[in-house]
């Protein structure tokens, strides 16, 4: 199982978490039918499960999803409001017969049986893997009825790396998700594309734009931003430390913007050089989605001690540096000795 086990710390409100999950075998499922599809899905079940999106990207054959996950409240939902929820969901089976399972309880009077029914619908919310494995289940079924086909859609469970809510980490990894299409040379601009969170809020959608703020506000670690504040220091962001440093000139004298070469950027390791925060963005760098913790020294070591039991007494502390990073100040809780490009 690829999912990451760590446990947040408990002082944090929310655990941030980046997600991805690759489609079998590589294949290239996802057109604009199955991205609209599923991006319908992916909104729908974070209202459900009151999770909040704060970026995405979806792919050709794999998707990202930057997603902030509260702490439930201390007032949770009644049996009512359970089952409002449960109808607002596309294509549910479940709400009618859960309906009628709450009826027969209460007609019998069995108050600690309805405690326990509320309890078990609780547990789905608030919760990242309850999310993540109703979003792809519900896609597959979908998926698979449309084309006829039977099996297995993705290749593992998902990937999932906890990410420090607050500095540089934050937008840092939402800058790695948003600029996918960057890397893979569909767009020369992020926000052409538009099976993205950035894509989105450029094209003024709400929810996107509120992402695009929380991320900004963790950056300048300020309560307020306005939503054209935050969507110009995103996307100053973006180019600064994502396009426009480091890039290419072609034959014309033109800039090129795009990925790295793998190779180039192996060799600049191997011979010690460091790369740019820039120049890892545009490359695909496997800490973004194997380090399992990322963020800065303290909150990686924070989750290293809340966790401490899965570890061998060999092991005295938690953070370990990004390889070659040449700013510093960004670590992970998994050291990636090989394969850092993948």
């Amino acid at each position: 199982m690829r999912r990451s086990r760590w446990l947040a710390p408990l002082d944090q409100p929310t655990a941030v978490y980046h997600c991805m999950s690759r489609v079998v075998d590589g294949r290239y499922v996802f057109g604009d039918a199955e991205k609209e599809l599923f991006h319908s899905l992916m909104h729908e079940l974070a209202q459900f499960c009151q999770v909040r999106i704060l970026t995405f990207c979806l792919m050709s054959n794999h998707f990202h999803i930057l997603v902030d996950v509260p702490r439930p409240p201390e007032r949770l939902p009644s049996a009512e409001e359970t089952l409002d929820a449960l109808a607002r969901l596309s294509g549910c089976q479940d709400v009618g017969a859960a309906r009628q399972q709450l009826e027969a309880i209460r007609a019998r009077g069995d108050s600690e049986a309805e405690r326990d029914w509320l309890a078990a619908y609780h547990a789905r919310r608030w919760n990242l893997s309850s999310f993540m494995q109703v979003l792809k289940q519900r896609f597959s079924t979908l998926y698979n009825r449309r084309e006829g086909r039977r099996g297995t859609l993705w290749e593992e469970r998902f990937k999932s790396v906890i990410v420090e809510g607050e500095g540089r980490a934050l937008v840092t990894m939402a800058a790695y998700i948003d600029l996918n299409p960057v890397r893979a040379g569909l767009v020369k601009d992020p926000k052409e594309y538009r099976w993205s969170g950035y894509g989105e809020a450029v094209a003024g959608k709400s929810e996107a734009r509120a992402g695009v703020q929380r991320i900004v506000r963790a950056l300048v670690r300020q309560e307020e931003v306005g939503e054209l504040e935050a969507l110009a220091a995103y996307r100053q962001h973006l180019f600064v430390e994502g396009s426009e440093q480091g890039e290419a000139v072609a034959e014309d004298g033109s800039t090129e913007r795009g990925s790295i070469a793998r190779e180039a950027a192996v060799r600049v390791l191997a011979e010690k050089g460091r790369l740019s925060t820039a120049e890892y963005l545009r490359c695909r760098v496997r800490y973004f989605c194997d380090g399992a913790v990322f963020g800065s020294r303290d909150f990686v070591e924070g989750i290293f001690r809340s966790s401490r039991e899965r570890f061998g007494p060999k092991r005295k502390s938690g953070a370990r540096p990004m390889r070659g990073l040449e700013e510093g100040g960004l670590f992970t809780l998994r050291a990636l000795r090989i394969n850092v490009f993948g």
